[in-house]
């Protein structure tokens, strides 16, 4: 197993000197306007380091050109619950194959596969600072993983007039941003977890994808068109 990495996106957003590739973070202007920040941080901090690695595994790193027909086929973990995110791979390099759907198989076949060989209790993929994160997540973290909770908050906190890179070179942010659709400080926010049956389809994260603001359904807010920003996630 190989495992990649192009650093913690957290340590990066506090970096004054470290480029911050950005977040979906909740927005409040100053006048109250509710938006959301782009997201970049998808092909930055996944796709980008897979693709190196691929590329550096087929012989061809960047900028080499990769020959017609050197191709690496792509497995991806996307199960029926999630195949309006399948989709083709945007480099002739990779050929991206999904198992999951193949195979005809939803979470709950992923679950009992997992607890029939020995690992019961699998959780979803997930970075511990996501805005797209639902209340029953953060209930969860807070009731179960005090010191990744005390991080979030934390994390959340030091986010509040945006990254530091920004604010270090003279543009702060107009308004404030948070990691809860509540637009309030994570400590503060009045959790409302739905029963767990109905998270069972709730959508997940992977190496290649995360769920959009339109698949998130933890509140009925309505951001405002001023809001969500139509952003690629493959760079």
């Amino acid at each position: 197993m190989v495992r990649v990495s192009a650093g913690n996106i957290r340590a990066d957003a506090l970096d004054p000197g470290h480029r911050f590739a950005s977040m979906p973070l909740f927005t409040l202007g100053p006048n109250g306007e509710r938006g959301m920040a782009r997201r970049q941080c998808t092909a930055e901090y996944k796709i980008k380091p897979i693709k190196a690695e691929i590329r550096r595994r087929l012989g061809y790193q960047h900028p080499q050109r990769v020959p017609a027909g050197v191709v690496a086929d792509i497995a991806i973990g996307i199960s029926v619950d999630e195949i309006c995110r399948a989709r083709d791979a945007d480099v002739g390099y990779m050929r991206n194959t999904f198992p999951l759907l193949d195979l005809g198989w939803r979470r709950g076949d992923c679950v009992a596969y997992l607890e029939r060989h020995g690992l019961p209790g699998t959780p979803k993929s997930s970075c511990l600072g996501c805005p797209f994160h639902d209340d029953g997540f953060w209930a969860t973290l807070q009731a179960g993983s005090p010191a990744e909770w005390a991080d979030a908050v934390a994390f959340d906190a030091a986010i509040r007039h945006g990254s530091a890179r920004a604010n270090a070179d003279g543009h702060p942010l107009r308004g404030q941003s948070f990691l809860h659709r509540q637009r309030v400080p994570l400590d503060q926010v009045r959790l409302r977890p739905k029963p767990a049956a109905a998270d069972v389809d709730a959508l997940g994260c992977g190496p290649w994808t995360c769920p959009h603001p339109s698949d998130t359904t933890s509140d009925s807010t309505t951001e405002s068109k001023t809001g969500p920003a139509s952003v690629r996630e493959v760079a």
